[in-house]
């Protein structure tokens, strides 16, 4: 299983952001004309035309950069796009790899063990009811008896 992102894949990440960015000034750029055109009713139907053009524009480039960015960063199959588990789990590895990196940390900053190092404890069986008491312990937990 791969460790790194292609190059391809990164590029595609890259012009999906790009894409977007175009959509979301374009798509904002009706607002901005509109607030410095306000009142102004000059070629109106030719103004409602070009704000449509530009925020459905600008929206279709939003959703067209969301799916490249989300093809690059989790490549094809990861995207859904090829049905391909085994695939997919391969594309996917580096964010699998990230997130329990991530767990990892946070566990680590909370000083919580999640196993694998645990303590051996040794217990002590009373002779008189049979209860396990700790190692230390001189009497009984349950009936009181000396250990």
């Amino acid at each position: 299983m791969p460790r790194e992102i292609s190059g391809e894949r990164k590029l595609a990440y890259y012009v999906g952001m790009v894409i977007m960015g175009v959509g979301l000034l374009l798509f904002f750029s009706v607002f901005a004309s509109f607030a410095l055109n306000f009142g102004n009713f000059d070629h109106f139907p030719g103004q409602m035309k070009s704000f449509a053009i530009r925020a459905f524009g600008g929206m279709a480039l939003l959703m067209l950069g969301g799916v490249i960015r989300g093809i690059g960063a989790r490549g094809l199959a990861g995207s859904g796009v090829v049905l391909d588990p085994q695939r997919a789990r391969g594309e996917l590895e580096p964010y699998t790899r990230m997130a329990g990196g991530m767990v990892k940390d946070a566990l680590d900053e909370a000083d919580v063990s999640l196993g694998g190092r645990s303590e051996q404890v040794i217990m002590i069986k009373c002779r008189e009811c049979g209860r396990l008491n700790e190692e230390n312990s001189k009497f009984c937990q349950e009936c009181g008896q000396e250990l």
